[in-house]
Formats: C-alpha cells, sequence, structure tokens
C-alpha cells in the first residue's frame, strides 16, 4: 500500500478519475510529447552514467541477451495463442504491441526501485531499447504470411496492398524516442562523473515532479480509452490482465536461471509484462492497416497499462525480492 501512495500514482489515479467524469481537464498534445521525450532522456542520461563507472561486464551481456530473448518468444507465444480466435491480422498486431515495451511502465518501475532503495543496472534502459522493435519485425512477417493466405483464399481476388518491409523496418529501428533514449545513454558513457553532476539539476531533481505530471496526461488517455474495450471478447480482456502475468513468469524464470541480480530481475519482468502503446501502434496502424486499431490500442492502453502502473509493478518487484 505504501506504494500506491506514492504521488506520482496517486496523479495517475487522478487522472483516471477526472477522464472517467467526463472531465474537460487535459494535458496539450505539445506538453504531453514533450514530457515523454524528457522522461526519456533522463533515464538514458542515467543508465549511460552507470554504465560508465561499471563498464561491459558480462552480466550487462547476459541481461541484453535475456531481454532480446523476451523480445522475441512473448510475440510469438502471444500470436500462436491470439490466432485461435482473432483473425492472422489482429493476432499480429496485438502479439507486437504486447511483445514490445511500454518506456513510461518502465520509468515508472525504475523510480520504484530507487524508492525502495533496490539496486539494478542502467544497462536496463538499452535492455528496454533492445526489445522495442523485434516484435514490430515479427508481426510486419506474420501479416505478410496471412495477406499470402488470404490470397490464395481468394484466388485472383485482391488484397489490401502493405507498405515495403524495407520502410517498416526503417522506422521501427528510427523513431525519435528510442534514438534519443541511445543517445543520452551514448553522452552519460562519454561523460561519467563529470556529466552526472552538471546534469544532476536536470535529470535527477525535477525527474520525479515531470514523472508525475506524464502520469496525469496518461491517466486522464487510459480512462478515455477504457471504453475502446466495451464488447469485445472477454478472451482479450483476460489476456490483457493474464498475458503480461505469464510474460512476467517466464522472465522471472530465465533471469533467475541467468542469476541476474533481484533489480534486473523485476526490470525484466516489468519489460516482459509491459505492452507498447505509442510506437508499435503508430507503425502498426500503416504496417497492418486490416487490424482493429482499438483492439491492440484499446487493451494496452485501457487495462494493461494501468494494471502494471498500479498492481504490477509492486507485484513483480515483491516476487523477485522473495525467489531472489
Amino acid at each position: 500500500m505504501q506504494s500506491f501512495f506514492d504521488p506520482a500514482i496517486l496523479f495517475f489515479v487522478f487522472g483516471i478519475l477526472a477522464g472517467s467524469l467526463k472531465s474537460n481537464l487535459e494535458i496539450p498534445p505539445q506538453i504531453s510529447r514533450f514530457l515523454s521525450l524528457y522522461l526519456l532522456m533522463a533515464l538514458g542520461l542515467k543508465g549511460g552514467f552507470a554504465l560508465a563507472q561499471t563498464g561491459l561486464t558480462s552480466d550487462v551481456l547476459i541481461s541484453l541477451g535475456a531481454a532480446l530473448g523476451m523480445a522475441v518468444l512473448v510475440p510469438v507465444l502471444g500470436y500462436l495463442l491470439l490466432r485461435r480466435f482473432l483473425t492472422g491480422f489482429d493476432a499480429a498486431a496485438i502479439a507486437a504491441t504486447y511483445g514490445s515495451v511500454s518506456a513510461v511502465t518502465f520509468i515508472t518501475a525504475v523510480q520504484y526501485l530507487d524508492q525502495h532503495g533496490i539496486d539494478y543496472g542502467g544497462h536496463m534502459a538499452a535492455a528496454m531499447a533492445l526489445m522495442e522493435s523485434p516484435a514490430i519485425v515479427l508481426a510486419v512477417v506474420l501479416a505478410n504470411h496471412a495477406r499470402q493466405q488470404s490470397s490464395a483464399a481468394d484466388g485472383a481476388g485482391a488484397s489490401v496492398a502493405s507498405p515495403p518491409l524495407k520502410h517498416i523496418l526503417h522506422e521501427a529501428l528510427t523513431d525519435g524516442a528510442q534514438l534519443l533514449l541511445l543517445g543520452a545513454m551514448l553522452i552519460g558513457v562519454l561523460t561519467g562523473e563529470s556529466g552526472q553532476a552538471a546534469m544532476k539539476p536536470f535529470s535527477v531533481d525535477l525527474f520525479k515532479g515531470m514523472l508525475a505530471f506524464f502520469l496525469l496526461d496518461m491517466g486522464l488517455l487510459a480512462a478515455r480509452n477504457m471504453g475502446k474495450l466495451r464488447g469485445q471478447s472477454a478472451w482479450l480482456l483476460v489476456y490483457a490482465i493474464a498475458g503480461p502475468l505469464v510474460h512476467a513468469g517466464i522472465a522471472l524464470a530465465l533471469g533467475t536461471w541467468l542469476g541476474m541480480s533481484v533489480g534486473n530481475v523485476a526490470l525484466l519482468m516489468v519489460l516482459a509484462a509491459s505492452a507498447s502503446y505509442i510506437a508499435v501502434p503508430a507503425v502498426i496502424r500503416h504496417a497492418i492497416p486490416e487490424a482493429n486499431p482499438s483492439l491492440y490500442f484499446g487493451m494496452s492502453l485501457g487495462l494493461t497499462f494501468p494494471f502494471n502502473i498500479l498492481v504490477g509493478i509492486p507485484l513483480y518487484v515483491l516476487i523477485a525480492q522473495r525467489l531472489g
């Protein structure tokens, strides 16, 4: 309960309540975009400063390898399950959404670990960046396979044209937010302690307030997207909660087997359990136009994101501590 009364979390809850009451409270899109970029920049700097102190150790490589493995495993498992009761296009889109990661969920988890004095590696920010794109690539491949099957079944019937794979890969791998995170991390590595001291007022002192402001906006957005879940299959609602729990369990088993620290295992669980609601939906909307956006966007932002922020993060950390 102590974590629930964290100011940033309470602002998120307040945003959900205000959005549910149809309040006209809103954060201008430009401000919201700035807050998102600020948080990623601050996180990247923090990770870079930590890497400057530790260097590229075996623990770093193991964590990055585990993250990459989860980035491939989660969307594959999700697609195989979802394909049983959805079209190939919707299954691929949702699998990509849940196979990728939520930067805000990860940042909130980092803040939670800091608040509770649990050590973790700054390189986990690089793990987050590494996990963002593989699911998109897999989704595009699966969607193209579904189009081929549809064309074969329809004979000479016309199929929906999709953007070239090269264009999709470029968009996925050069996303501005992701590049900012990696660039800030590189700057943190290059500047080390002197850079950390210089940037402390910006990347540390302001961080908590900026996160609270951004979570207020996310609460408003989540409340306004919960309505998209009405009338959807109960199985999708179950997947939006049970799927992340299963993914976190797999990450826990993998991280524990690899001997990762408690903090790193907890963050790997958070990353595996999170779902993208910004980068992936933006790409998928163009890459898989046949998919229904209200499914993958409504599920990730309307249900999975609030669950992880309010319940998931404390739960994953507690389990990692108990089994660690």
